[in-house]
């Protein structure tokens, strides 16, 4: 699965917020650049309502907060980076440093579960969360998480 096409530079950024809420509307703001999120605010209020029922945070720094929605047009991703770390409620009560945010439409359940299941397989791997952490640009990044 080539994960290049879902995001681009302009949605990979070094997150200012330092708590869950703060870094997920800095996320979905960043991920509504993409023509893809059709409805930025039905987007933000899935994501907020999917984080609410049960946290994103998978352990090892990393959390892949995800929401189907009828108004975005395809998969979008957007990355983003804390060095400082985020509590985030993760599943070995780590902090997050790495924060994979997915989108799609809620018709593209079949598809879904292969993005996400990419995504993470990518990302457990210790080499690329090393990387991605000294990673200097966002394009850098980038490379490291969809490469």
């Amino acid at each position: 699965m080539n994960l290049s096409k879902l995001t681009s530079p302009d949605r990979v950024a070094d997150l200012k917020s330092r708590d869950k809420d703060g870094a997920l509307r800095e996320l979905c703001s960043l991920i509504s650049s993409s023509k893809n999120i059709g409805d930025p605010s039905a987007f933000q209020k899935a994501i907020l309502a999917r984080e609410a029922i049960l946290s994103t945070g998978i352990g090892l720094g990393l959390a892949l907060p995800h929401a189907k929605v009828a108004s975005v047009k395809d998969f979008t991703i957007a990355i983003g980076r804390s060095k400082a770390g985020i509590e985030w409620d993760s599943l070995d009560g780590g902090p997050v440093h790495i924060v994979v945010m997915i989108g799609a439409n809620d018709k593209q359940a079949a598809e879904y579960t292969k993005v996400l299941a990419a995504i993470v397989t990518k990302v457990k791997g210790e080499d690329v969360r090393k990387r991605v952490m000294a990673a200097a640009t966002p394009a850098d990044i980038q490379k490291c998480v969809t490469e």
